[in-house]
């Protein structure tokens, strides 16, 4: 086969290191800004905390050129630290529509971890070292809500394979015996059931207590798809009396892990608002929230380091001019990150004022009611900015009101019709379909197909399934798991 030669043009888009700077800021939340802050002012010597000289060294820094039989390029520095990075992950668009209900409490801190603190359990206990390393890789593999769902026999192979021990499953449910009693109770439970009758059996012995351990054991099935008129014949006992042992199931930990867990995901989810709408005599004021967010400029010692090397790049040697390289690269690397600082602080304060334009009426009442129908099509038309830049913007970002603190995503919903043709927000029929739920009679809890019948009465003529739809976006379980006696 012949070789061949062959000129070819053609045109390709490529993002300026400004561009990418700006795009993977613009994703941020405040916690994270602030820690990207803290690194660059730590890796780029260039930059430094404080307001911005009245001399640009960008002056200084465009008068240096250097020839194209240099070792280094300026290209190549420059694009150096940003041609590494990884790829900008694909968003998906659809997903700012769902519905965030829950408010999260003030975060607290986590002094330990569960497993640290089973393992701190395990050392007052007096077993030997073999058995020690069991029992940890025992609570090593206890999962986050305490549960251990592998198999004995598997953790018999792994002992084998991994430590080379040989510790048949026998003795290895006598040391699961022993962990099964730390605390929390329930810990260390294959299943939900196993996890509620350990709880059961540390409390003390009554009859209550045993007839629940009856119906946990006997009658688990039936109490879980809530068939109580079952269990009431079963063990023969009138409706107060289930109701007792009902109500004591019900207050048992089904995660005796979360005591943990949850501290220490909260911890990890500070939660910094991002935006601040505040109202004042009936007008709204929107802010960012800047108070942690120092402000920048670039060091002034190596804008005068660079004027020296300009001054004298006539006899420079080849050492001193890739000094110069550097100083250059850092001091456009330290610009580069205030331009992108400012760019994405624009960016924020144009997406959000859009969000407050359009949902102007929630955020002066706080009535969930008057949300209107938005998708990021909508904010990136009034905001000027490709869908995708608002996708960042709304992500991980929450905003500060009168009424409390919400996510961004919790502002977008789907648009639908009522009977009487007007645009409403499907987070309005939610908040009917959750009133109608919570004054329901519990002993006869409303059906998907009533809840249909009941917004059709008020107007909001909508299928069944998209009542279950909702329902389901709403974490409410399905009218037969409400059920109580």
């Amino acid at each position: 086969m012949a070789l061949k030669q062959q000129l070819q043009q053609k045109q390709q888009q490529r993002l300026s290191p400004l561009q990418m700077q700006v795009i993977k800021l613009t994703e941020l939340p405040n916690v994270e800004l602030e820690e990207r802050i803290k690194q660059e002012l730590v890796d780029n010597p260039a930059l430094d905390e404080g307001r911005e000289d009245s001399d640009d060294p960008q002056d200084i820094a465009d008068d240096l050129n250097y020839d194209e039989s240099d070792n280094i390029t300026q290209e190549d520095i420059a694009l150096g630290d940003y041609l590494t990075e990884d790829d900008i992950p694909d968003y998906r668009l659809n997903n700012y529509s769902s519905e965030v209900t829950a408010r999260e409490d003030i975060p607290f801190s986590s002094a330990e971890s569960l497993h640290e603190s089973l393992i701190e359990q395990l050392r007052l206990t007096e077993l030997d070292d073999q058995s020690t390393k069991v029992a940890e890789y025992i609570i090593g593999n206890i999962d986050e809500n305490g549960y251990l769902d592998r198999p004995l026999s598997a953790i018999s192979d792994d002992l084998l394979f991994q430590q080379n021990l040989d510790i048949p499953s026998d003795h290895i449910k006598k040391i699961l015996n022993i962990i099964q009693g730390f605390e929390p109770a329930g810990i260390g439970a294959a299943d939900l059931q196993e996890c509620l009758l350990l709880q059961l059996k540390r409390m003390n012995e009554s009859d209550l207590v045993k007839q629940a351990m009856l119906v946990i054991e006997k009658y688990f099935d039936d109490f879980s798809k809530r068939h109580f008129d079952k269990i009431e014949k079963a063990l023969n006992v009138d409706e107060e009396v289930l109701k007792q042992i009902i109500h004591l199931i019900v207050t048992l930990n089904p995660k005796p892990g979360n005591n943990w867990g949850d501290a220490l995901s909260l911890t990890m989810n500070t939660i910094i608002p991002d935006f601040i709408v505040e109202t004042y005599n009936g007008e709204l004021f929107l802010s960012l929230n800047n108070r942690n967010i120092p402000e920048l400029k670039v060091n002034r010692d190596y804008s005068e380091m660079l004027r020296g090397y300009t001054e004298n790049k006539k006899g420079m040697t080849a050492e001193a001019k890739n000094a110069a390289l550097f100083v250059k690269q850092k001091l456009d690397s330290a610009r580069w990150f205030i331009d992108a600082i400012k760019q994405r602080q624009e960016t924020l304060q144009r997406t959000m004022q859009a969000i407050v334009d359009l949902q102007y009426d929630f955020f002066l009442t706080g009535d969930e009611s008057s949300l209107r129908p938005m998708i990021l099509k909508d904010i990136a038309e009034l905001a000027g900015y490709d869908i995708s830049t608002i996708s960042r913007v709304s992500n991980s970002k929450y905003v500060q009101t009168n009424f409390g603190i919400y996510p961004l995503k919790y502002f977008f919903s789907e648009s639908m019709q009522n009977d009487a043709g007007e645009e409403i927000s499907s987070r309005e029929v939610k908040a009917i379909l959750r009133e109608c739920i919570e004054n329901e009679d519990t002993k006869k809890p409303l059906t998907d197909d009533k809840l249909t019948e009941i917004l059709k009465e008020k107007g909001y003529v909508i299928a069944r399934r998209t009542v279950a739809k909702y329902r389901e976006q709403m974490n409410i379980p399905v009218a037969r798991l409400r059920k109580s006696i």
